[in-house]
């Protein structure tokens, strides 16, 4: 008993420490008082090891609470990277919309070759004694016509390459413009088509 009095100031003071420093009543420091005298030395031991491991899983605690503040301010810097980003593709994705609808909007250039000069391919669609498509050839040098005789001849595109012509024919009978065929014109006049590959092939 003797010794375990010489703990009781040791206790008092435990008591006095926890975080719970709310003052006391005379009723609860007697409450207290009683309680104290009552451990024994194993039962006190045991409570300052207790304590010592509750001070140290506050502190881990406070540790991995500050990591994960730390590892949410970087989700957060990148959350706001990611939505500048995203806020940039959208203006450039916006501005590339109205440059397509300002392509489309305006009217076609030129492809650039004159098919009244040199050696040019172009692919017939069709031969037809009663269809007259000219009105829609007019200012318009991918799609042309021609009138022999009764017939009305169309074609499609102008090519310096043969094999670019001969491709596209290719296409459009994968369509199902089965007649597509390959014509050539020399200064804007149709020559037979054998006369101007020889010097091509």
């Amino acid at each position: 008993m003797k010794k375990l009095f010489k703990f009781l100031p040791i206790i008092f003071g435990l008591a006095v420490a926890l975080p719970t420093q709310a003052q006391m009543s005379k009723k609860e420091k007697k409450e207290w008082k009683k309680r104290t005298k009552s451990l024994e030395p194993e039962q006190y031991k045991t409570l300052l090891e207790e304590n010592q491991s509750l001070k140290s899983q506050v502190s881990t605690l406070k540790n991995q609470t500050a990591d994960f503040d730390s590892k949410l301010a970087d989700k957060d810097s990148q959350i706001s990277e990611y939505q500048e980003t995203i806020s940039s593709l959208r203006s450039d994705l916006s501005a590339t919309r109205k440059q397509l609808q300002d392509a489309n909007a305006a009217p076609a250039t030129p492809a650039g070759i004159n098919a009244n000069v040199g050696v040019v391919f172009k692919v017939q669609v069709g031969a037809f004694k009663n269809k007259d498509l000219t009105k829609f050839a007019q200012d318009n040098e991918n799609f042309s016509a021609e009138t022999d005789g009764d017939v009305n001849k169309y074609t499609l595109g102008v090519f310096k390459d043969y094999y670019e012509a001969d491709a596209f024919k290719k296409y459009l009978r994968e369509m199902g413009v089965k007649d597509a065929w390959i014509v050539s014109f020399k200064d804007g006049q149709r020559v037979p088509i054998k006369d101007v590959l020889e010097g091509i092939i």
